[in-house]
């Protein structure tokens, strides 16, 4: 089975598939002062983005991963996830309080894709 990498860097690629199931990177939001509903939103726009470039779209999604450094934040940040999700095809999902990389960042979350035929080839 390939295995093929999208925008590898030195550190990481933004997404790693084999066969038809991609493995996103983190998806971190891009102002670290913002709140959890802005940085959400930032951040499912980071994956929808990635998503697409991958060739599936947000039905797609077979699981995500959040991650809080604070769950305090949890109903702010399912605030913004509700209005996003697929009510038809949700993903499977779990939520975490962690440490995060960088002072202010508030949410991180973590996808796997299942790809169509035609973008897995």
């Amino acid at each position: 089975m390939t295995l093929s990498r999208l925008n590898p860097g030195p550190r990481m690629s933004q997404a790693v598939t084999i066969g038809n199931i991609a493995f996103l990177a983190g998806q971190v939001p891009d102002d670290l002062t913002a709140d959890i509903e802005t940085q959400t939103q930032q951040v499912l726009a980071d994956l929808d983005k990635v998503v697409a470039d991958l060739g599936a779209t947000k039905s797609d999604i077979a699981s995500v991963q959040i991650w809080l450094a604070n769950m305090a934040d949890f109903q702010g940040m399912n605030a913004v996830w509700d209005a996003w999700v697929s009510a038809d095809s949700p993903p499977a999902r779990a939520t975490g309080g962690t440490s995060l990389a960088r002072p202010g960042m508030r949410v991180e979350m973590i996808a796997v894709v299942a790809l169509p035929e035609a973008a897995a080839a």
